[in-house]
């Protein structure tokens, strides 16, 4: 996922400030119910910020990704345990039903439609009406996925490792085939799995995308061989048993079938479509596709069908709409090449993936605060449903984002729900937090969503969480 990024945030009110009407000039585009004195002194330069006591640090660390983390891999290092030691017999005859169990739950919980499937589940079934703890545990569960992928993929390598140890174990048993697959399948487990450490995704994107999927492949194959002979041989007569219907009545035969099924289904919507890219700044390409998009949603784009897919936050008015677009802000080599050499034609999958956004329609009000190229996870939300407040700084955003984008927000965001700040127009940053707490207060707001850089999403989180503020950042475990 490219992140976004969150530079400052802002309130101002109207009395004093002339209110937009046909542009989003610098000093029209900030509009609040009334001027107080806090917001008066928020202008003024930020002082430097006190660390948050370790209590709030620990427990937004501590979150519910980690949670998740931790239960999956401490169950699966208890069963390993009972196994190691003889004490659960189960797992030492059927050790392939672990590790492809875990693995097919680990590909499930970053599969698009699945998590498709869960947030509509959510969103219809748990409205409104449900206690705003349960609604916030629901976003939280879905954000947090990741946990339980990471968990399991972890937990099915470590279990691969202890199956291939009792083949070692028991080699003169063993067809010398099974071995060699089973090593080679621990070795491209591995090193899937270690580029997708956070380091690896966040720092070299192109070597997390090329390693992490191609080598998965390869993994997966090797896996369908290591299940087809293992299931084939026959430890009591050493020999190879041809009949294929023992293997149909494995278990690990039908986990790496539903392997398969889940990778693929993203692959199988992969098109080529047009695309129109306006470039209203050097900083910025907006890429233009047909149809309209339901809000929370992220589109993954790529100059190659299999190569480089970077995923950014879809805006749209509406399914009902003509057009959805991507902003895609200039930080690397291919967002770099939309600028210098913008495409007709693009490649892109169909079946788009939920974000945190899409939990949206669980509150009967929030906030969504972004800043820069933020506004593409954050604007569709707002332009949506009025029951969103917007909070958008950025340096010079007509000039940045050009027409389109700050049409959008002219025409369908009244000054009464927004804020944006031109941190260059206004002599930078303001204090965040006593912004923030004041919109939470006059709207009246359940939840704030954050779109940030890492120190943004950091210092907000821990402002929130001190101020008793439900909230939501930039994950940076996804």
């Amino acid at each position: 996922m490219d992140v976004v990024h969150l530079e400052d945030i802002s309130k101002i009110a109207a009395d004093g400030i002339s209110r937009p009407e046909k542009a989003l000039t610098p000093d029209a585009a900030v509009v609040l119910p009334a001027l107080t004195s806090h917001a008066k002194e928020s202008i003024k330069p930020k002082p430097a910020k006190k660390r948050a006591p370790r209590r709030v640090r620990f427990s937004l660390w501590f979150n519910t990704y980690r949670k998740f983390f931790t239960f999956v891999i401490t169950l699966n290092i208890i069963g390993l345990v009972l196994a190691a030691t003889s004490v659960w017999e189960y797992p030492r005859r059927y050790t392939g039903g672990f590790v492809l169990g875990n693995l097919l739950t680990a590909i499930l919980m970053r599969n698009e439609l699945f998590g498709r499937v869960l947030y509509l589940l959510v969103n219809t079934l748990f409205a409104k009406w449900t206690p705003l703890w349960f609604r916030l545990g629901c976003t939280s569960v879905l954000q947090h996925l990741g946990g339980i992928h990471s968990g399991c993929a972890t937990s099915g390598f470590l279990w691969l490792i202890f199956r291939v140890t009792l083949i070692f174990i028991d080699h003169k048993n063993n067809h010398d085939a099974i071995l060699v697959t089973g090593v080679t399948t621990n070795i491209a487990v591995a090193i899937s799995i270690a580029s997708a450490f956070p380091w690896v995704r966040n720092t070299h994107h192109n070597v997390f995308e090329r390693h992490h999927r191609f080598i998965g492949w390869l993994g997966l194959l090797s896996t369908w061989v290591f299940v087809v002979l293992g299931d084939s041989y026959d430890l009591e007569t050493h020999s190879w048993n041809p009949d294929g219907t023992n293997i149909l009545r494995q278990q690990d035969f039908w986990f790496a079938f539903g392997m398969t099924i889940f990778i693929l289904i993203p692959w199988f919507t992969v098109r080529e479509v047009k695309v129109d890219v306006e470039i209203p700044s050097p900083k910025v390409a907006i890429l233009r596709f047909e149809r309209g998009m339901q809000q929370g949603l992220l589109a993954r784009i790529s100059r190659s069908s299999v190569m480089e897919y970077h995923a950014f936050g879809i805006i749209s008015e509406g399914t009902h709409a003509k057009y959805h677009y991507l902003i895609c802000g200039v930080q690397g080599d291919f967002t770099r090449s939309l600028v210098t050499d913008p495409p007709t034609r693009i490649w892109t999958r169909q079946l788009k993936f939920a974000g945190v956004s899409n939990t949206s329609k669980l509150y009967h009000r929030g906030i969504r605060v972004c800043t820069g190229t933020g506004i593409g996870a954050a604007l569709a939300t707002c332009l949506q449903d009025p029951n969103w407040y917007l909070i958008w700084i950025g340096s010079d955003q007509e000039k940045t984002f050009g027409p389109t984008i700050n049409g959008l927000i002219r025409r369908h965001i009244g000054p009464e729900r927004m804020t944006l700040w031109d941190s260059k127009q206004r002599g930078g940053r303001p204090d965040v937090m006593k912004i923030l707490k004041e919109v939470h207060a006059s709207w009246q707001a359940e939840v704030v969503f954050i779109t940030s850089n890492y120190q943004g999403n950091q210092d907000l989180m821990e402002g929130c969480k001190e101020a008793g503020i439900h909230a939501f950042g930039t994950l940076w475990d996804f």
